[in-house]
């Protein structure tokens, strides 16, 4: 497995691939004339099992699946960019623990849709952030805080057709891999400048001559403690 860093061009290439991996598939279903949320999970039923694998492909409309493609494009894009060593990892654990967690105590219905993975990835790259607090992992937690930040609170039940279970479980099992890996990462190096290097080098030529006495002023003193003390 590729672990070499992305650039951000390259990062938001991959993203975008998975991204129009979705809308074929959204595409063949209105073409075709198909109904796949079968392939959502279905919890509590072993055939449902096959959606902890399927659901995150499958949405539900335009709107659905528009929402997740710009919250996945941003998302997805600084976690490859950012987190080189686990970004594949916490992507792999996201999509089946999160799916796993709405089969096993979610409501009996399909849940489809990649919004388990953003809000997985979200919290993911919030929670590194506090843990790291180095400057990479804080500007992309800056930038996704503020494109999403209201993912914080649809983790819980707020509309009866959003599954707000693969929302929490997804931020969940985002969350755990934060403590679990955010020191897999390398932090950048800092930038270190010549004048800073050239500093610690270098004696000051003003404080340097000044605070050390001639030999001939410590004798004098010397002399002059001497009487002092006979």
């Amino acid at each position: 497995m590729i672990k070499e860093p992305y650039s951000i061009k390259q990062s938001l290439i991959v993203t975008s691939l998975f991204i129009l991996a979705l809308w074929v598939i959204k595409s063949a279903e209105i073409l075709f004339n198909l109904n796949l949320t079968g392939l959502g999970v279905s919890p509590g039923n072993f055939s449902g099992l096959l959606g902890v694998l399927t659901a995150p492909l499958v949405h539900g409309s335009i709107s659905h699946i528009s929402n997740n493609s710009l919250s996945l494009l941003i998302l997805g894009t600084a976690l490859l960019y950012g987190y080189p060593k686990t970004r594949w990892p916490v992507i792999g654990i996201i999509w089946i623990a999160s799916g796993i967690g709405v089969w096993l105590f979610a409501r009996q219905v399909h849940h489809i849709g990649a919004s388990g993975l953003t809000h997985g990835i979200f919290f993911y790259i919030f929670i590194a952030s506090i843990l790291r607090r180095d400057k990479r992992s804080i500007v992309l937690m800056m930038i996704a805080f503020f494109m999403y930040g209201g993912m914080v609170m649809t983790i819980f039940p707020r509309e009866v057709g959003i599954s707000y279970e693969y929302h929490f479980f997804g931020a969940l099992v985002g969350a755990i891999c934060a403590f679990f890996f955010f020191k897999k990462d390398p932090k950048l190096a800092e930038k270190t400048y010549s004048w800073e290097e050239n500093s610690e080098n270098e004696e000051d030529d003003i404080i340097g001559d000044e605070w050390e006495l001639p030999p001939e002023t410590e004798i004098k003193h010397q002399e002059s403690d001497d009487r002092l003390n006979h």
